[in-house]
């Protein structure tokens, strides 16, 4: 029980910080419809080609959406990238010249492109960190180096600095080679859409506003008069985190389930270690029983050792438990990520209680047959 609630907690924390990182002054743009309780199709694999440029160009306008400080387009791709002799599949990124100021990152080395260059589909490309260990392993600085993207010829000219991992499976600024939007849609993809916009808004207390004016600014851009005719979806980084939340309560609560069924198995092991003690003391509650104890006091007698051996057996575990927890919590942030060591105390006070109770409730079955046993049927057993 310490080292599911442990692990769960934990991983609860990580997906949450990893969320609320990107920036609680965020607003996503996805196309395709949905409700608020549910992803986008987007989200679900779904090619809709719906976002345009002009949509981007529309929600950065102030004029559309007063609280907007800056927006960015994305579209995502995976490609083969060479460099001399290495050859890698890596996850590219186009994107608009003010992805540094949305997402607000810095470039350790060099530059990263500029509106021109994105505009005029200029074929420079700006590394990640892993992507820069993956193609020059060498070392040597990558900066006016020459890398092919399925056969296209790009030069670097930055290398952002390093970010962390995003999450467990997702794709993170360290392991994405960035290009401009327009040279991703037009060379490399042959797209005209956007896969998704972020906005920044000025302040995280406009987020709710801004969201309201950037829904009726892409209903005016898509000739949409009907709610119920909307083809995107705008969503926030608070959303976001409730519906996660929800996500991994879930889970968490699937794991205590599990737990219960454990501790269900180790109950019913004490009912048959008590079971087998009450066969083996037949004598010895048959010679209380003659010099006066009752039938209630036999069944204290047992219930009181049924409740220590699972104490016992409790307590051994939670010292496990907290040591096993530790370890994977070392492990995973020796890996990189954020991976907070939580042993709430509260959960370690319930689940010995829980180790009693268990004790107490499997111990009445044996407990009951010994106070039946007759006091002159146990001085005859042998």
């Amino acid at each position: 029980m310490i080292i599911i609630m442990a692990v769960g907690r934990s991983a609860q924390a990580l997906i949450l910080d990893q969320v609320t990182g990107i920036g609680s002054n965020l607003i996503g743009v996805l196309p395709g419809a949905s409700d608020e309780k549910g992803p986008p199709a987007a989200a679900m694999g779904v090619a809709i080609t719906t976002l345009k440029y002009a949509d981007l160009e529309a929600l950065r306008n102030k004029r559309n959406v007063p609280e907007v400080l800056d927006g960015a387009g994305y579209v995502l791709g995976t490609a083969t990238v060479s460099y001399g002799g290495e050859n890698v599949t890596a996850s590219f990124q186009g994107t608009t010249a003010s992805y540094i100021n949305v997402e607000n990152t810095e470039v350790a080395d060099g530059r990263f492109f500029n509106q021109d260059e994105e505009m005029d589909m200029s074929r420079v490309a700006v590394l990640g960190i892993n992507e820069v260990k993956a193609l020059f392993p060498d070392g040597g600085s990558p900066l006016n180096k020459v890398i092919k993207i399925k056969d296209e010829n790009f030069t670097v000219i930055g290398v952002l600095k390093k970010r962390g991992s995003s999450g467990f499976g997702a794709t993170s600024q360290d392991d994405s080679i960035f290009i401009p939007l327009r040279t991703a849609q037009k060379i490399i993809l042959g797209i005209d859409h956007l896969g998704f916009i972020r906005l920044k808004v000025t302040d995280a207390k406009f987020v709710a506003i801004a969201k309201e004016d950037a829904i009726v600014t892409l209903r005016e851009q898509h000739h949409i008069t009907d709610s119920v005719n909307d083809d995107f979806s705008v969503r926030d980084m608070a959303s976001a985190v409730a519906i996660i939340t929800q996500i991994t309560d879930v889970l968490r609560y699937f794991l205590l389930v599990i737990g219960a069924i454990s501790l269900l198995v180790g109950g019913i092991g004490i009912m048959n270690i008590m079971l087998l003690a009450v066969s083996q003391r037949i004598r010895e509650v048959g010679l209380r029983k003659a010099v006066g104890a009752r039938n209630f006091d036999v069944q204290i007698q047992f219930l009181i050792e049924s409740a220590f051996i699972s104490l016992i057996g409790g307590m051994i575990g939670i010292v496990i438990g907290i040591m096993f927890s530790f370890v994977i919590a070392l492990i995973i942030q020796y890996l990189q990520y954020t991976w907070p060591f939580i042993i709430s105390w509260q959960s370690v006070g319930t689940a010995t209680a829980v180790s009693v109770l268990i004790g107490i409730i499997f111990g009445i079955y044996p407990a009951g047959r010994a106070a039946k046993i007759s006091p002159m049927e146990a001085l005859r057993y042998e």
